[in-house]
């Protein structure tokens, strides 16, 4: 009679390690067709708890969403899901299936609120369709996908929360190449850098141009401010723009914590082990926590009555455990006549006006992390 092998033996263990298949997660470049829409699964029930802990772990401290009066004032029938959550926990539910197998960031656009806000309890289903695949003229092993996603309300099939978003994404078989120009876009950010296959970080694009001679920070956080600040930029060599004093240090909750309370399973921000052999040497900071970090930081200059939508956006290195992430703010524009007439960002023009911003985060070592552009309807003084 054949004796039965001990599994847990070390030896017939490593032995039949070295004999198992890996069951993988994820897909290839090849997996993805134009036109493909893929019905991401499981779901997430988007709860007060997971909103509140959210916002206090990114410092996003508006009382709207935290108080029910403040909620009233501003004409929503309970404390809202914060849009951050919501677009962190839309592309957390995504990452299984889009970016799980690795790759380099190179943007995010059209973000958008499109159905009003959203209350605890909402069920949110997400599904993303391939907008477009091309081939990566700088790295053969890699190519380029770009998805539209969506993430609705599973009772109404109403949409809350879009945006696209551009990857590298690893092939199972390299193309033969002889090289040639970069990508347009930033180096591997937040989310995808450090991706384990033990390929480099890009370098960070060479800036140029000459700054303003004059940087200009608002009076206050109204929209008069910013529109009386621009005024007094203008027809100036000067800028609106100026740095938040808050930090917050990246730690085991906003590293680990945070990114799997949304379904995001990328091993870049939970498996030590793997990314020991990645370009950061590390786990590193899920994109959106960076993100919101960020725009916390700029909040709590402002007065913000709706977000309305966000563009450009870029992560630019990685996000360590103890990095400490800042932030820093330039307005664009002003509307002050705008009527916003969608659901999601209706307000009478009497409350607030819309400004323009671009918030980029930077660590301490005053390097870039993050950069996009935002528009949020901001409340004015005399209401």
């Amino acid at each position: 009679m054949t004796e039965r092998p001990d599994w847990t033996d070390a030896d017939a263990f490593a032995r039949a390690l070295e004999r198992a298949d890996t069951r993988t997660k994820g897909h290839y470049f090849e997996d993805f067709t134009d036109g493909d829409i893929l019905e991401h699964d499981p779901g997430l029930t988007l709860t007060r708890w997971g909103n509140e802990r959210w916002m206090s772990q990114t410092l996003n401290h508006d009382p709207a969403y935290w108080r029910s009066d403040a909620a009233a004032e501003r004409g929503y029938d309970e404390p809202p899901i914060h849009p951050d959550y919501l677009v962190a926990a839309t592309l957390g539910v995504t990452v299984e299936d889009l970016s799980e197998k690795g790759g380099y960031f190179l943007g995010r656009t059209n973000g958008r609120f499109p159905t009003g806000p959203v209350f605890p309890g909402t069920e949110l289903r997400v599904e993303s369709v391939v907008r477009e695949t091309a081939s990566s003229s700088s790295r053969s092993e890699y190519g380029i996908v770009t998805w539209r996603t969506r993430g609705r309300d599973a009772d109404t099939g109403a949409v809350i929360c879009s945006y696209e978003r551009t990857n590298m994404i690893p092939r199972r078989e390299p193309l033969e190449t002889d090289g040639g120009a970069s990508e347009t876009g930033d180096s591997d950010g937040a989310e995808t850098a450090g991706d384990g296959d033990g390929s480099e970080s890009e370098p960070a694009s060479a800036g140029g141009g000459e700054l303003p001679e004059t940087f200009i920070t608002p009076d206050g956080g109204f929209f008069e401010d910013f529109v009386a600040a621009l005024e007094d930029a203008d027809d100036r060599n000067a800028a609106v723009a100026y740095r938040h004093e808050r930090g917050r240090t990246q730690d085991d909750v906003t590293v680990s914590s945070l990114p799997l309370s949304t379904l995001n399973t990328a091993k870049q921000h939970h498996n030590a082990d793997v990314m020991a052999d990645s370009p950061s040497g590390e786990i590193v900071t899920y994109g959106d926590v960076t993100r919101s970090i960020a725009l916390g930081h700029a909040r709590s200059d402002e007065r913000t009555w709706r977000e309305l939508g966000f563009d450009d956006e870029r992560f630019h290195t990685f996000v360590a455990p103890g990095d400490t992430v800042y932030a820093f703010t330039r307005v664009i524009e002003t509307d002050d006549g705008r009527q916003v007439s969608n659901e999601s960002a209706s307000y009478s023009s009497d409350d607030a006006g819309t400004v323009r911003f671009e918030h980029i985060a930077f660590n301490q070592r005053e390097e870039p992390v993050y950069s996009g552009t935002r528009t949020a309807a901001i409340q004015r003084r005399s209401r």
